[in-house]
């Protein structure tokens, strides 16, 4: 057979093998099955607008310190993404934990100030001293997190 003589569809094989569109289009499909493969079964918490459950996650061990108190002040709190929860000490050695999703459409948190815990996608607001709702669209209060106060260190309970 000449080279005159070759089929040109590009389908045809030689006696050592596959033609090279098909090695390349079946490497193409493999590496695109990858992609969406790894593109899959992200992590809610990095969404703008996670949906599921908004109960505390539990990011570790129950009895892990997250904080000393003085890392919290006094009229704020601190974000704890991993774990899941906020810490307040809305008075001076009165801690409260709650979760940190909003009970609106279940967005984390993301700051403390003003006497209140703020969710960034719909303007919610919630009270550090009992997680009820300063400002809507939020229907309920953050759920009430497990903590304990042991000495100068906060933990999960």
């Amino acid at each position: 057979m000449t080279t005159h003589d070759m089929p040109t569809s590009g389908h045809a094989t030689s006696p050592s093998g596959p033609c090279r569109r098909t090695v390349v289009a079946t490497l193409g499909a493999a590496g695109f099955a990858a992609a969406l493969t790894a593109c899959g079964g992200g992590d809610a918490t990095d969404s703008a607008e996670p949906t599921g459950s908004n109960a505390p996650e539990k990011g570790g061990a129950g009895g892990a310190v997250l904080a000393s108190t003085s890392d919290i002040p006094v009229g704020g709190g601190k974000i704890f993404k991993d774990q899941g929860v906020v810490v307040t000490q809305p008075t001076k050695g009165e801690f409260k934990a709650f979760s940190n999703r909003c009970t609106h459409k279940g967005c984390p948190v993301t700051s403390i100030e003003g006497g209140t815990i703020n969710c960034p996608c719909h303007g919610s607001k919630f009270s550090i001293a009992d997680g009820s709702v300063k400002n809507p669209p939020a229907p309920s209060p953050l759920p009430p997190a497990d903590i304990s106060v042991d000495g100068d260190s906060i933990k999960l309970a």
